[in-house]
């Protein structure tokens, strides 16, 4: 029998927590971590050993939770100088491989299809991402998620009543949280280090045509957009991922994925 990878995951919110049960389900053996002792108790009745860690904290570490093979880290946190401690951290204990969830909003719009190759912006985001990919003591690989949904993130809820909507001739470029858990999963499986990824569905719709179709499956009424918006866009393509991995993705079509 083949021993599968001891992970930790830093930050077991909305898309770490599933990533903790779906990867335990799997055989792996997981670690994961919160900053808040309520969410800290609900990682205990899931049988998913806790840890309380924040980075901010930079001294309180905890050096049992980074006693694993790979490190997948799922918080929001931008501060360089606090990734700068916990990548020394890091360096010394056990993590050899390191995912760091990033985002695609490193990319500016350029009105075209964007790929890895892209120009990005200079941000604390695509710094720490430099932070990672640059370290010679652990493997590092990035994963640039688009926009996240699902379950109880429906798109047809991230606008508050009355809010005007931007850019409705541009395009969408969302990810279900399925597929990122099964893309996660892949690249441990696959081994798939020193990579940067864009995850995004294969489908690009119009904001307009997106939202009015989401705001039509709560019930509510028809959005409203700002029609003096420059419909500034990207439209991401995850091709290269894909073709890593072998990948086709769960909900490709973001008009029919109900």
């Amino acid at each position: 029998m083949i021993l599968k990878q001891k992970i930790s995951i830093l930050g077991c919110g909305w898309l770490g927590l599933d990533l903790a049960l779906n990867l335990i389900n799997k055989g792996y053996n997981v670690k994961g971590s919160t900053t808040s002792s309520n969410k800290f108790e609900n990682l205990k009745i899931k049988a998913i050993p806790a840890f309380i860690v924040d980075i901010k904290q930079r001294e309180k570490v905890v050096s049992e939770f980074l006693t694993s093979d790979v490190l997948v880290i799922c918080i929001t946190s931008k501060s360089i100088d606090d990734f700068k401690c916990l990548i020394t951290q890091i360096e010394k204990s056990n993590i050899k491989k390191v995912i760091f969830i990033s985002s695609t909003s490193v990319y500016p719009n350029t009105n075209e299809i964007t790929s890895e190759e892209s120009p990005i912006n200079t941000s604390p985001l695509t710094e720490i991402e430099s932070l990672f990919r640059k370290n010679k003591l652990f493997q590092s690989t990035i994963i640039r998620f688009g926009g996240l949904f699902g379950y109880n993130r429906q798109p047809g809820n991230f606008f508050k009543k009355d809010k005007k909507i931007e850019n409705p001739e541009g395009y969408i470029n969302f990810i279900h949280r399925d597929d990122c858990i099964e893309i996660i999963e892949k690249i441990i499986k696959h081994n798939a280090w020193n990579q940067t990824l864009n995850a995004c569905a294969d489908s690009h719709p119009k904001r307009r045509d997106f939202y009015k179709n989401e705001f039509k499956k709560l019930g509510k009424p028809e959005p409203i957009f700002n029609e003096e918006s420059l419909n500034d866009y990207k439209i991401i393509t995850s091709e290269k991922l894909k073709n890593l991995l072998n990948y086709t993705f769960k909900y490709s079509d973001l008009m029919n994925y109900w």
